[in-house]
């Protein structure tokens, strides 16, 4: 049985392969920071949602990155896990 990240390192030898995963990449970071803020508060999705007066249906689509979020809700959302939100751009 392959590895995963042995499987993922040969399919990286494709250039279509790395644009497509490239560009994912910047949609699942985000999703995976607010997950990751959240987990780190110790905090549910509904607990989120009532700090942040919002529902958690909303905080899961979020986490999902099946929404983009305003720059208002991201600030929301770090003040209800007790985050700083810091956006950075690089090459």
């Amino acid at each position: 049985m392959t590895n995963v990240k042995t499987l993922i390192e040969d399919w990286k030898k494709d250039p279509e392969f790395v644009r497509e995963y490239e560009a994912l990449e910047e949609e699942f970071s985000l999703a995976s920071a607010l997950i990751s803020a959240r987990a780190r508060a110790d905090m549910t999705q509904e607990q989120v949602a009532e700090k942040m007066r919002t529902s958690q249906s909303y905080i899961a689509k979020l986490e999902s990155g099946r929404v983009s979020p305003s720059m208002k809700a991201l600030q929301r959302y770090a003040a209800a896990t007790g985050t700083r939100l810091k956006i950075s751009l690089e090459q």
